[in-house]
Parts: C-alpha cells; structure tokens; sequence
C-alpha cells in the first residue's frame, strides 16, 4: 500500500512494528504472545488465529467467550475463504412464543435472546481445514491461562468494572448467580494486574479440544447446556446444538480506488462497508481530511447503514440479494441523493438479480481475519453451571415485525455486527484488518480505509485517528480531538453533532499488511490494551 511510514497527523503512542516470519495482532497481550508462540511451534496463521482466539475467551471475557459466535476469512494457498459460524435462534422459539409469555420486545439479557454458539465450532472447522497443529495444541494456552491465571490488563478490567455495576442492576435473578461466581469471585470485578482464573473454563476448553468441538454440540457439554436451559424456562435445547454447521462462505467485494476490499456475506453485515465504498466511488473524494470529503462519507454511510438495516438478515430470508444491493447501477441512484447538507436516510428499493478482532500472518504467506463475541459486553449473563461458559444474547437483534427480513424464526440467523475484512490488489493479499464494536464495525471499517487508500495514512495513523460515529437521522458522535473547525462546519451543513469522551463506543482495531517483498507490517489500536506479537 502507499502510504508513509511517518506520517502522523494525530498524535500517537505507537509505532508501525515490522516483521517477516510472522505476526499477531489482537487487542490483549496474553493472547498475541500465544498466538506467536504457536507460529513458532511451527503453526500456520491458521493455528495462531485459533489459539489466540481461545485465549481472548479467557484473557478478555468481557468482550467474548466460548458461547459466543464467530466469523473469518482467511488466505490460504493463493486462495481466499470465508467463515460463518455463527448460531441460529432455537427451533422452539418464534414471535408466537413470546407473544403467549407476554414479551413484545426481545430482551437483552436472559434466556430468550440465547442463539446456538459458534465459536467452538469455527475453531474446530477452521482447525480440520488448514490447521497444520492439532487443536489440542493450538487449545493448550488458553487451557494454561484458565487453569493458571492470568493478571487482567488495565482496559479489559475497566471494562469488567463497567460490567460488573451494570450486573448489579441487571442481573437479579437467581439464574444469574453464576456469572457472579465465576467473573465477580471476590464479590466484585477483577483489578488491573490481579490474577483470575477459572478452572471450569479450563476443562471445557479441554474437552473441546480432545473432541474437536463435538462433545460441546453433542455431548456432555451439550446436555449440561440443555438442562440449565430447562431449569431457566429458555429455549435452546440439545436438538439445537446437534444441529449446528459452520457455512463456508465466498467473500463479496467492491473495488475501490486499486483495492479490493472483502467482506463476508450475509447475516454479516460487511455488506454496509461495501455499500459505502460503492458509493463514495461515485463521489469527488479528496486526498484530504477536510469537511466536505467526511461529508460525503458520513452521508454515505448513513445510506448503506439504512439499506442494512432494511434488508441484511439470514441470507435465506433476505427479498434482496447482495448483488442487487452492490450493483453499480444502485450505488449511482444512492450517490445522486447526497446533496450539500445533511439528509435524513431512507432504505432503496434495488432491483434484485461485545467482540474481539484478531488478525494473524505467518512467513509462508497465509493470513487470518477472525472476529469473535458474546455481544453486549458478557451477553446474556447466563454462565451455564460448572462448565464456564457464559452464553451469548445475539438473538436480542431479532425484531418482531413478522414483515421483515430479520423478524425473529425458528432455525434462523439473526442480523449479525461481527465483520473480518480483507484488502487484496490485483489478486494478491494485502492483508487482514477489523474493528470490532457492535454496529460501529461497517463504519470503523470506513473510516479505516479511507485514511489509508484516500489519504495515505500508515495503518497506525489510520487506527490512532479520532473516530465518527452515526446515532441515527442527521446524529453522529465524534471522539475527542477530532477538529473543532471541521465538527463546525459540518454542523452548518444539518449534522448534529455531539463530542463523546467514552471512547468504548468507537470501536477497537487491528491491522497487519504484507508489501511486496514479503515484509509484515502490524498496527494495533490505542484503545485497548492493544499488542502486536511479531517474529
């Protein structure tokens, strides 16, 4: 990519980090190392990427864990792949349910919002695939961390505080008693530097890894999933987990400016980066950070945002296909509606035809972009009795409008925030990038790569840049240090903009390119306790 190594126009406390036989970049110290170590093992990026995952579950609980879901693409053999494994809601569970229990919105913590979870399931896959170690060996530091401890790094613990205050409110019910026992042992959260561990956590991490992820579906683990469902009135059953099956995916993309840039289709929404993208191809884009140029893009943004949230959900729900809604001919009738000031978005009608973000390279030329969560910090807050495994809420992005594409069914997956993105030029990897962050992720992803392709920002520039994000209508939050000029004149377009200091809100990401001659270049996020491990 062209882009500089030393320019910095916003100040940063990182530095690009170079390597050649192989990198992991990730948002926790523990888990980069581990993923590195694996590499030295002799370990692909594939092994790394799943190592590294598995420790996030235990290093990072507060953003992801094994009841999570998870997706990735991956560069293997000259080729790129991509992986949806996430979860689809129970087969018990329809709007006509919870109509009869008297619930009229799905909430957000509980048993109701539980789907299927898919991380165990992407390590085995992705493992069985084109893993070169055996996923007992690539499951191995994350077992040693649960087992052993670990001390909790100074933003996973602030977020383990914000979640434990939330907890106190939320979590009233006895069914919530374990969360309180595994991640609040002490009867509060974890401390920067204190050690926790979990010996539970540990020996599912083991069972999964001496049965390839099979008994977690169809055996023990499953069964004792099914009767915590049962002493909690919920939904997901043994039936639900047997029948579970990772998709493998071919990545959509949309060329822009040189780069091809992927995203994994539907339930995902990576589809909304893409969309933007096409869009602003049909814009006067400048080389520059200016008002007009973020204009452009946020008024882009909110177009393919509102076409997302119209039509993204299961893909075999969906009225419209992605190919209609990248079609160049949709993304010019989108472009004429961005004028000079701020609009209030309306979805087209084309014509048919919690999370953690890692990214891995190994010296041989392979590379991994795997995003991993729960949702909403520890999802539903149900940790399912002496196994460790907190169960994920990503059933609360269902609606209940029987007309919509995402509306709550049986067997279904639900509209999904989690995207792993991928540049490639003229066939060839460029490499893995990501930012993590519920329905910010399309517009991190945006923002990310424009810094980078328009205004030939090096990738930690790119990543240490203050951030936008859209609320909705003509709202955006921005981060503190984006340009009082620029914020001022974009109010004067219509944008009603507000100055946000919680940072969690924006977004956390990691990045690693490979040039031409084979030489690996890592950025990291500075809004965690981002580490790139390098070789």
């Amino acid at each position: 990519m062209n882009f500089s190594p030393h320019k910095y126009p916003y100040p940063s406390k990182r530095t690009l980090v170079y390597g050649n036989k192989g990198m992991v970049a990730t948002s926790q110290p523990q888990a980069a190392q581990a993923g590195l170590d694996i590499l030295k093992m002799g370990g692909n990026a594939v092994d790394a990427a799943i190592a590294t995952a598995a420790c996030l579950t235990v290093t990072e609980p507060t953003s992801n864990g094994i009841g999570g879901d998870a997706f990735a693409i991956v560069w293997m053999n000259h080729g790129l792949y991509g992986l949806n494994a996430s979860g689809t809601a129970p087969r018990s569970l329809s709007v006509d349910e919870l109509h009869r229990r008297g619930i009229n919105e799905i909430p957000a913590r509980g048993p109701v919002p539980i789907t299927v979870p898919g991380a165990p399931s992407a390590w085995a896959s992705l493992s069985e695939r084109f893993g070169r170690l055996s996923l007992s060996r690539t499951l191995q530091p994350a077992i040693e961390y649960a087992r052993n401890g670990y001390p909790v790094s100074p933003v996973t613990a602030k977020n383990w505080q914000r979640a434990f205050e939330k907890a106190k409110t939320d979590f009233g019910d006895p069914i919530f008693n374990e969360w309180f026992r595994v991640f609040a042992p002490k009867g509060r959260a974890p401390k920067a530097g204190e050690i926790w561990s979990s010996e539970d956590h540990a020996k599912t991490l083991e069972i999964i890894a001496e049965t390839k992820a099979k008994d977690f579906y169809e055996g023990s683990i499953a069964q004792r999933i099914h009767d915590f469902m049962v002493d909690c009135e919920g939904y997901l059953s043994k039936e639900d987990l047997k029948a579970h099956q990772v998709v493998w995916d071919q990545p959509l993309t949309a060329h822009y400016r040189g780069y091809d840039i992927w995203e994994l289709p539907p339930n995902g929404h990576g589809l909304v980066a893409l969309m933007a993208l096409n869009i602003m191809k049909q814009l006067p884009m400048g080389d520059k950070e200016n008002s007009q140029n973020l204009h452009m893009t946020m008024e882009a943004m909110k177009l393919a945002y509102t076409d997302g949230k119209a039509w993204i959900a299961d893909p075999h729900h969906m009225s419209v296909t992605p190919e209609a809604l990248l079609s160049e001919i949709y993304a010019r009738q989108r472009s004429r509606l961005i004028g000079e000031t701020a609009m209030e978005p309306v979805a087209g009608k084309p014509v048919s035809s919690g999370t953690v973000y890692l990214a891995t390279a190994d010296g041989e030329g392979n590379m991994v972009s795997f995003i991993q969560s729960n949702y909403m910090d520890f999802g539903s807050g149900l940790v399912v009795p002496g196994t460790g495994i907190n169960l994920q809420n990503r059933g609360h992005n269902f609606c209940l409008d029987n007309t919509h594409p995402n509306c709550l069914g049986p067997g279904k997956r639900s509209y999904h925030t989690i995207i792993p993105g991928f540049i490639t030029r003229n066939g060839a990897p460029v490499g893995p990038f990501g930012v993590m962050g519920g329905f910010m992720q399309p517009q991190g992803h945006i923002q990310l790569l424009t810094r980078i392709i328009d205004q030939g920002m090096n990738p930690q520039a790119a990543l240490d840049a203050p951030r936008w994000q859209w609320i909705g209508g003509k709202r955006f939050e921005v981060e503190m240090g984006m340009s009082e000029l620029i914020v001022e004149e974009l109010r004067k377009r219509g944008h009603e903009i507000t100055y946000q200091q919680d940072q969690g809100s924006f977004g956390r990401g990691q990045m690693i390119i490979r040039d031409e001659s084979g030489t690996l270049c890592g950025a990291t996020e500075p809004r965690t306790d981002g580490t790139i491990a390098v070789w």
